[in-house]
């Protein structure tokens, strides 16, 4: 009897010993999984660990390459040339617009006297002859000189009943004011003023109330 319980024991032992031998398979299968699933990661960071590294190389390669350099430097000798060039364009122009005007004024400077005689020659002339041919020939003159004149921007400035402004008006001598010249208002032109364009070319000499 005893001896059949020995071989049932060693029976059931290995019936007993099969389970943990699958599960020990199992155990086997499972850790093969997992270096599949590891090694694929490495993968992946390897990869992009390289494509950056490329990267890195490929702008150092651009940021050491000469002709690049040289390319970029020329450009910006370019460019700074052309601001030069158009700031010395701007300049230029500027200087040359101020050289005329001051020759203008020049010019338009010496024309005044003439036209201050053809008004005095005009004003004082015999109201007999003012009729005449002469006269209005005279008259004609004069008209085409000041068009003229005011073509190129020349205007006179006005005195006569203003308050007296130091800016256009040239005081030589003082007069009682009246109720139509106040004081401090101009009550007589001796000689026009004009300006040109912005531009006081002469004062205008006048006669101030006090």
């Amino acid at each position: 009897m005893a001896k059949k319980d020995s071989r049932i024991k060693d029976s059931a032992g290995k019936e007993e010993k099969k389970p943990q031998g699958a599960a020990q398979d199992d155990k086997a299968a499972d850790p093969g999984k997992e270096p599949e699933v590891k090694g694929g990661e490495a993968g992946e960071e390897a990869a992009a660990e390289a494509g950056e590294s490329a990267e890195e190389q490929g702008e150092k390669a651009e940021e050491t390459d000469p002709v690049k350099a040289q390319i970029d430097e020329l450009k910006d000798k370019v460019l700074r040339q052309a601001a030069e060039f158009d700031n010395f364009r701007k300049r230029t122009e500027r200087e040359k617009s101020q050289m005329f005007d001051t020759g203008a004024a020049h010019v338009i400077e010496k024309i005044l006297p003439v036209v201050d005689n053809f008004e005095r020659g005009l004003a004082t002339a015999p109201d007999a002859d003012k009729e005449g041919s002469f006269a209005e020939g005279m008259n004609m003159i004069y008209k085409q000189l000041t068009k003229a004149l005011t073509d190129l921007g020349v205007t006179p400035i006005e005195a006569l009943g203003k308050e007296f402004d130091p800016a256009f008006h040239n005081a030589v001598m003082q007069t009682p004011a009246t109720d139509e010249y106040p004081s401090g208002t101009v009550a007589q032109e001796l000689q026009k003023g004009y300006m040109y364009h912005d531009t006081v070319i002469r004062h205008s000499m006048v006669a101030v109330s006090e």
